[in-house]
């Protein structure tokens, strides 16, 4: 067998496996996404929290820590909109300031957060950086979908460059590293 031959191989090998690697995280991705219950409570605790009754909203500010089942999400400053015709239903959660969400062994960090639990979505923006495990993905946007178990991540945020763990994210380029299986 020529080199090129066996290099050509190896290329095709080691592409191959990186392949099945993005394969198997989304997979993972997905199922662990698609396992969460949105219909769960709502828990909240922050230092200093506002109701503004007529407003439908309920104002959270300092260490903002929220979980629902295993979903937890951290930000500086928070704000909960509902309804409160039947009985009180959150409809949307906005949060700002050093956005962390995590399930598990997954996170993601974000300037700026919103889920709309009527849609049950889940979207960041602004300096995007998801992990699994080792595995990484950078962006400007990413959008959790709970219904489906399908995150997509894209490069713009708002139109502007974004940098994340020393990457710069331009122009709509999303960046990361995947954890390759080590072969025999």
């Amino acid at each position: 067998m020529s080199r090129f031959g066996r290099s050509f191989r190896i290329a095709l090998g080691t592409f191959a496996v990186s392949g099945a690697a993005i394969v198997g995280l989304q997979q993972l991705g997905a199922q662990a996404i698609a396992g969460h219950n949105s219909n769960a409570p709502v828990n909240y605790a922050a230092d200093r929290i506002e109701l503004q009754d007529k407003a439908k909203r309920v104002v959270l500010s300092g260490n903002v820590d929220i979980t629902q089942g295993d979903l937890r999400v951290r930000a500086s400053r928070s704000t909960v909109a509902y309804t409160d015709t039947d009985s009180l239903k959150i409809q949307r959660l906005d949060a700002t300031g050093g956005v962390t969400v995590t399930r598990g062994n997954e996170s993601a960090r974000g300037d700026v957060a919103v889920y709309d639990f009527n849609r049950r979505i889940i979207t960041m923006a602004g300096n995007v950086a998801l992990r699994r495990g080792t595995d990484t993905l950078n962006g400007g946007r990413l959008v959790m979908d709970l219904n489906s178990g399908v995150s997509s991540v894209d490069g713009r945020s708002g139109g502007s460059s974004s940098a994340v763990g020393g990457t710069t994210s331009r122009g709509g380029r999303v960046s990361g590293s995947f954890s390759v299986p080590k072969s025999n």
